[in-house]
């Protein structure tokens, strides 16, 4: 047995935490079981100052042979499926940007809507119909007219991901490269100065290059979230797996965030490196349960660069 003096901030979770007792129960029911009357643990309150007994490494092993941590739980370990067949989806996707540099604030809002079709199951990769549409831009300029006619000119993107849900590769679709040439006149003829054709033979170069424009596409924020590794195996009421942020990858962990709903798998994810202290992640998301597909998500990330902060929040959500 040993003593514990408590400590402002102290609870039964972070203190079995600590010890590695898995059930933060038997923490108060040991101490309980052999403490003095005035020192009895009411209710899960505990009082800085006090004494708080704990058990010894038999003890705790004891303890965590039962098993029946909640985190052990099949509610917070569960197994999300990915069967899209037949999906059809669109989400409202809103963007804000934020600069922060020497006390000064710049951001850059923007929105769109995503439409995400399921297409077909052919050697073992899902092919998707991906679609944006209904830009919405906080700073309405010319080059940014460009940039949303050049991207609706090319239809339907093809999105091939494979059985885990795991973004492969994209691809414009037969149909659009055959008639680019026509597209090509068009966005020349709605704009027709000398910046916007930079632009233009630079979206070309990229259309007409496969590799590059898979590469181009893997950093579209919808995609790169939406068709993430987030489906993991969970143990112990966590589950890890990577994302791509400013091409590293950033190691995340998640756990079940609510049970209340039996139609939904609610998940929390936050760095699972706490040592990067110029980065922060935070993320939110609901997952139905029959088919494995995001259904709504917000996703805050940050990072410093010459103490300057950046800092990206996106949202999806089904309409």
């Amino acid at each position: 047995m040993m003593i514990h003096f408590i400590l402002p901030g102290d609870t039964l979770e972070n203190i079995s935490e600590k010890i590695k007792l898995e059930n933060p129960v038997y923490l108060k029911e040991f101490h309980n079981t052999y403490c003095r009357h005035e020192d009895f643990i009411q209710k899960d309150e505990l009082i800085p100052g006090k004494r708080l007994l704990l058990p010894d490494l038999k003890k705790i092993n004891e303890y965590n042979a039962r098993n029946d941590a909640p985190f052990k739980s099949l509610e917070r370990n569960p197994e999300i499926i990915f069967d899209p067949v037949g999906f059809a989806k669109d989400f409202k996707v809103k963007i804000k940007e934020s600069t922060y540099d020497n006390g000064k604030t710049i951001e850059n809002s923007f929105s769109y809507t995503v439409s995400l079709k399921w297409i077909k199951n052919e050697f073992n990769e899902h092919l998707f119909y991906f679609t944006k549409d209904q830009f919405s831009n906080l700073h309405d300029t010319k080059m940014g007219y460009l940039a949303i006619e050049s991207m609706k000119s090319l239809g339907s993107i093809e999105v091939y991901v494979n059985s885990k849900g795991e973004l492969l590769r994209t691809a414009v679709s037969k149909p659009i490269l055959n008639s680019f040439s026509e597209i090509m006149d068009r966005l020349y003829d709605l704009f027709p100065d000398k910046y916007a054709a930079i632009y233009l033979e630079e979206f070309e170069y990229v259309v007409l290059n496969p590799a590059l424009f898979d590469q181009k596409m893997k950093q579209d924020y919808f995609l790169k979230t939406y068709f993430s590794s987030f489906r993991t195996p969970f143990r112990n009421g966590k589950s890890f797996f990577e994302i791509n942020f400013n091409s590293d990858s950033l190691p995340i962990q998640q756990t079940v965030n609510s049970l209340e709903n039996q139609s939904e798998i609610s998940l929390v994810q936050s760095l699972a490196d706490d040592t990067q202290n110029d980065l922060s992640f935070t993320g939110n998301l609901t997952v139905s349960k029959d088919n494995g597909l995001i259904k709504n998500m917000n996703v805050c990330q940050s990072y410093k660069q010459y103490d300057i902060k950046y800092t990206t929040d996106f949202s999806l959500e089904s309409v």
